[in-house]
């Protein structure tokens, strides 16, 4: 089996807002990232300005993955074909052959020729490893296409990139056993498995974290749709740290060892740097 295997490819998705609306935004929610007593509280008697202390902010770029996999099978086999005749009718002569009726219907064998085609978007949360088809809403906005080496100096030096925590080789494996699948042939006369597409996304989210009354929570905005969302989290730990290019490149030579649901590993062929999919 041979397998076709797109080169990576790193996209940032531009940012639509700046960190001050971001952070005006993200005090709106304030009270409700302390929970729901605090949100209650703070409908009976409306919390002071001075309760809430910001105590770090950032702007991140948080990644998840974009791959899309596909296969064509062109194959013959043999089948037999029962066609219902009249009861009258004792043998039908077709196609150079003289067929006899049994219990009202004849048999017919023929070849049949066949083409099957496969193809398959895969999301997935580069942080959580998890299927995610809500990505999708991101993949309309604006991105540049940046080499691995040149993610931070994209980015900025004030803005964290987070490191996938899933790497690529296993993504694939899991978006190539949804397009492999078993065929009944006698002759399989063509098979075609690949994946077009293997994309890191970075996508903007900041971040606020807030304490109050001796306890902090975080809330947080989304660069690209403007949704403000509370109980996430942090990654000032990364700040400053250079991504090493290293670690997101070159999945083809590890893929190439994968063992992929439907096939023996003894027959896959990786090919590195077939034409990338857009669509």
């Amino acid at each position: 089996m041979n397998v076709e295997l797109a080169d990576e490819r790193f996209l940032i998705l531009k940012d639509r807002f700046s960190m001050d609306h971001a952070e005006g935004r993200a005090s709106t929610k304030r009270i409700d990232a302390f929970g729901t007593l605090a949100k209650v509280t703070g409908f009976l008697s409306k919390p002071k300005e001075d309760e809430f202390e910001l105590v770090y902010r950032e702007r991140r770029l948080q990644p998840f993955w974009r791959l899309v996999s596909a296969a064509d099978y062109v194959y013959e086999r043999t089948r037999r074909y029962p066609v219902a005749v009249p009861a009258a009718v004792e043998t039908v002569a077709a196609y150079g052959q003289t067929l006899t009726a049994v219990d009202g219907q004849i048999t017919f064998e023929g070849l049949e020729t066949c083409r099957e085609a496969v193809r398959k978007e895969s999301l997935y949360d580069a942080l959580t490893r998890q299927p995610d088809a809500t990505l999708s809403k991101y993949l309309g906005f604006e991105g540049i296409a940046v080499e691995a080496d040149r993610l931070q100096a994209a980015a900025g030096e004030e803005t964290i990139v987070v490191p996938p925590v899933a790497k690529a080789p296993e993504l694939i494996r899991d978006a190539l056993s949804g397009v492999i699948t078993r065929i009944e042939a006698d002759r399989v006369l063509e098979e075609r498995i690949r994946v077009e597409a293997v994309e890191l996304y970075y996508r903007p989210i900041y971040a606020f974290r807030y304490r109050r009354q001796g306890k902090e929570a975080v809330v947080e905005f989304d660069g690209l749709t403007g949704d403000v969302t509370t109980g996430g989290a942090t990654f000032e730990t990364y700040l400053g740290k250079v991504l090493d290019p290293a670690f997101l490149i070159d999945a083809g030579v590890e893929a190439a060892t994968l063992v992929i649901p439907g096939a023996r590993l003894a027959e896959i062929i990786v090919t590195k740097g077939i034409a990338l999919a857009r669509g």
